[in-house]
């Protein structure tokens, strides 16, 4: 039993993502406006289109507000969504290429990329069968079936090729076991199919060596493979405590590759210095503390681990965008949640976010003692 409270959700959350939504605008158009200019006769281009996702994403999360049913935990939406999320992948590699990938679904003139999605649907897939298989976890047969489901959605990935993601999304699933109760001693087990793909992939293509040969000496080759940390090192570096002033990047000057996308993040330590960087940085875990206390107080087991599941995914993927920015990891082409420009992206986190407010409402209906 629990009880729902109609627009009770947790204003802490909600207020750090608008917060992060609008720097997130802000450095979009900062950081691509001559880029925009220059391709696409609009300087406001990628910003423009941000934006409109964002507000999709915001009114998405209106709607699921005072819906009292949670959808999300009919097992025919989380099948159906998991069987959307494996058709659009392999529905990419049957697209004709862009930029030699096959990462994106193109249809009226919209590009989705699958992958975003096919977090979200894990993470509730994982959540769902946890709950149905709860007192039968830590058996073998158990395991096999989301295992295989695991193994399907990495090597659909991969082969787009998006190395970087196929690696979160490993990240995220083993989140996904051990907040779901899974013993470590299993891991191994479960660790084994996806590692054999990671590791048999990495060298099919030079390039992923070389990003992590770039990452243990970039200096080798400043203007080759370790141009990019150096240039984002040189963004970061050059903002100092307060910055360089809001527009006055140099490096967005196309010196500094992805610097609106995945590499948005350097931008933001160049203009507006140290304390940008480390406001973001605590925005962020002021998401995590706020998402992990949402899971805490939620009425049952599949609310809990979605709740801690969608927080930590995101939480996750931020801190490993800063590390990557900051030169502590190998270019992996990983967005920063609600700051980097990506729709399919911002649009699925949006969603997710839209989840845990839903759960937010939700509490534990604890009969009063007579």
């Amino acid at each position: 039993m629990e009880i729902f409270r109609p627009y009770g959700f947790d204003k802490t959350l909600f207020v750090t993502v608008l917060i992060l939504l609008a720097l997130g605008l802000i450095m979009v158009y900062s950081s691509s406006a001559i880029l925009a200019g220059e391709r696409h006769q609009n300087t406001f281009h990628f910003f423009i289109n941000q934006s409109i996702v964002a507000g999709i994403g915001l009114i998405l999360i209106f709607l699921m507000l005072p819906v009292r049913k949670p959808f999300f935990q009919n097992t025919y939406f989380v099948y159906g969504l998991l069987f959307l999320s494996l058709l659009l992948l392999v529905l990419c590699l049957l697209m004709p290429a862009l930029a030699r990938t096959n990462r994106w679904i193109q249809f009226f003139g919209l590009r989705f990329q699958p992958s975003e999605l096919a977090k979200l649907s894990l993470i509730l897939f994982f959540a769902h069968y946890f709950d149905r298989k709860k007192e039968r976890m830590n058996e073998f047969q158990t395991l096999i079936f989301p295992l295989i489901i695991l193994t399907l959605f990495i090597l659909l990935i991969i082969r787009e090729p998006d190395y970087g993601t196929a690696i979160l999304v490993f990240l995220i699933c083993l989140i996904m076991l051990f907040i779901g109760g899974v013993k470590l001693k299993y891991f191994l087990f479960l660790g084994l199919p996806p590692l054999g793909l990671f590791v048999f992939y990495l060298f099919q293509a030079s390039y992923r060596m070389d990003r992590i040969l770039a990452f243990l000496s970039p200096a080798k080759d400043p203007q080759g493979t370790g141009f990019q940390i150096i240039q984002s090192k040189l963004a970061i570096g050059a903002g100092g405590l307060f910055g360089v002033s809001f527009g006055g990047s140099s490096q967005k000057l196309f010196f500094l590759p992805c610097s609106h996308t995945d590499y948005i993040y350097a931008i933001v330590g160049e203009e507006l210095g140290l304390i940008g960087t480390l406001a973001i940085l605590f925005l962020f875990l002021v998401f995590l503390w706020r998402g992990l206390v949402i899971s805490k107080s939620a009425p049952n087991f599949f609310s809990q681990i979605l709740a801690a599941g969608l927080t930590l995914a995101i939480f996750s993927q931020a801190l490993l965008n800063i590390s990557i920015v900051l030169g502590l990891g190998p270019p992996t082409g990983i967005p920063l949640p609600f700051i980097s420009y990506g729709r399919s992206s911002l649009l699925c986190t949006l969603f997710g976010v839209g989840i845990i407010l839903n759960i937010s409402q939700r509490k534990k209906n604890i009969p009063k003692r007579k």
